[in-house]
């Protein structure tokens, strides 16, 4: 709603909307669900009521609300740098993935406020990151403070290197495919829960318009 506001008043327009949420991705998981809502709603009523705002406008109506925001507008897989505004397409396997979910809530606020958290870490290039560094500061910290998912971090990595989404609190890992990622969520013990995805370059929004 906020971002809506702001593109109204950004092109001038007397055109309204009514909007509905339909709540899926769990809250503090670490999966830019708020972000991704801030940014359809700013991409659909741009093209809804024809502003023809650029991308790169779009984009710094979205920063101002989450660092992920710009990513979610732009919609493709990309890298990002700065804070997240700079981007650069990449083309990535869309590969199968475990999503597990250990049932707590991270507030991110909390891990960037952290005295333990790592700061100015080496900064790494896309070919690092291709070539599998993929290394996030904020493990250690909500590690020490959240023990689900810790324990998350560790049953999921019996079956594959595993990662936490962010701050977390989900966490992740890559299998060759479905079937495998579909054989490891059989296994995910409770109160923890899982989910299989399927990684995506491009967003279904952004296909959506794009075919009118």
């Amino acid at each position: 709603v906020r971002r809506a506001s702001l593109l109204k008043q950004s092109c001038g327009t007397d055109s309204g909307v009514d909007i509905e949420i339909d709540k899926r991705i769990p809250m503090g998981a670490g999966l830019g669900g708020g972000s991704s809502d801030a940014a359809t709603t700013l991409v659909a009523l741009n093209d809804l009521w024809g502003c023809g705002l650029e991308e790169a406008t779009l984009m710094q109506l979205g920063v101002e609300l989450g660092a992920d925001v710009p990513v979610f507008i732009h919609g493709y897989a990309a890298w990002a740098e700065g804070v997240g505004e700079q981007l650069t397409d990449m083309e990535l396997p869309e590969t199968s993935y475990l999503l597990v979910l250990p049932g707590c809530h991270v507030d991110t606020g909390k891990v960037f406020q952290d005295p333990e958290l790592t700061r100015n870490s080496a900064r790494i290039t896309i070919r690092d990151f291709l070539a599998g560094e993929h290394g996030n500061d904020c493990t250690a910290v909500v590690r020490k403070r959240h023990s689900q998912v810790a324990q998350a971090l560790d049953w999921l990595a019996e079956f594959a290197p595993a990662r936490m989404t962010g701050t977390g609190s989900s966490v992740f890992a890559e299998f060759a495919d479905e079937a495998a990622a579909q054989l490891a969520l059989r296994e995910v013990p409770a109160p923890m829960t899982g989910i299989v995805v399927r990684g995506k370059n491009r967003s279904p929004l952004h296909q959506k318009l794009a075919s009118g």
